[in-house]
């Protein structure tokens, strides 16, 4: 029994399984003690997210070399077989590896981070969590309108970045311009109008103006840009059936179709206060009498 039991502890099979899984357990361990002892106390957010994918990535790194080191006196005969096996399934796993390469230059691309609203794919949503091979976006939109939650959690491959364009709503400019058209009726005050919509765009959003052209500036000193206005502006154009004006306004990204209610709400009871020198037009149809239709019939004898 007990030369069994020496032999079984000197085997250098379990030897081997015995330095693996002590190894692995010292890895992990390294690896959690660094997550909570500095990782988990980085300020920011974004950083302290990356970090922490990065650092269990790692994990799973260290840990596959160790196997590999533990075993390298067998793997020379393999060496042939494997680069021929690592061909095919490189070929079979393309859109992994495609995935996997696209949730590294998601990290250190700046395409998007947690919580930004992006599109995606087709799909707009903002990001929750972005894996090593799929990102997840509680999706906005489709059969809800404006920009609301619709509650379906949507799971995207990274590879899509390489593929498709990435519209993010926030990132480096949190902000969004926006517009309504406000049709008015000719003869109306066309002045006092335009006055009237921008006081009251600079009620509800003149707030958001030097906060986006702070950003708007600092954006400027990294990309070539034009200035851009972040001031409520108006202009109107005359169409055949009314004279039609513009509200263009800066909005943060998330609140855009509750501002655009509130405009509106605003706009309708002050034009009402106006006794009718500012009236709204609406399309209207005009019914002309068919003309009177007379019939002559005479018999032929």
């Amino acid at each position: 029994m007990e030369d069994q039991l020496k032999k079984f502890l000197f085997d250098p099979t379990v030897g081997k399984l015995a330095t693996i899984l002590i190894g692995i357990i010292i890895i992990w361990l390294v690896i959690k003690a660094i997550q909570r002892n500095f990782i988990s106390k980085l300020k920011d957010s974004n950083n302290r997210y990356k970090t922490k994918k990065i650092s269990t990535f790692a994990g799973y790194l260290f840990s596959v070399i160790l196997i590999a080191i533990v075993y390298s006196n067998k793997l020379g005969g393999f060496t042939i077989a494997l680069g021929v096996a690592g061909a095919g399934i490189a070929f079979a796993l393309q859109e992994v590896i495609a995935s996997f390469a696209g949730w590294l230059a998601i990290l250190f691309g700046g395409f998007y981070k947690t919580g930004d609203r992006v599109q995606l794919g087709g799909i707009k949503g903002d990001v929750m969590e972005i894996g090593v091979l799929r990102t997840t976006v509680m999706e906005i939109g489709q059969w809800v309108d404006g920009d609301l939650y619709n509650g379906r959690i949507v799971l995207i491959a990274n590879s899509f970045i390489f593929k498709e364009p990435v519209f993010n709503y926030s990132g480096d400019f949190p902000f969004l311009w926006d517009e309504i058209k406000i049709p008015i009726q000719y003869g109306s005050n066309y002045e006092k109008a335009k006055l009237l919509f921008i006081e009251i765009a600079k009620k509800t959003v003149g707030d958001l103006t030097n906060v986006s052209q702070e950003k708007w500036h600092t954006l400027q000193k990294e990309f070539l840009l034009e200035n851009a206005q972040t001031e409520p502006m108006v202009t109107l154009i005359a169409n055949d059936n009314w004279v039609e004006f513009t509200l263009r306004y800066v909005v943060n990204f998330r609140k855009r179709r509750i501002t655009k209610s509130e405009l509106f709400t605003q706009i309708l009871t002050e034009v009402e206060k106006t006794n009718g020198e500012i009236k709204f037009a609406s399309a209207t149809f005009h019914i002309v009498e068919a003309p009177e239709l007379k019939i002559n019939l005479s018999k032929k004898l």
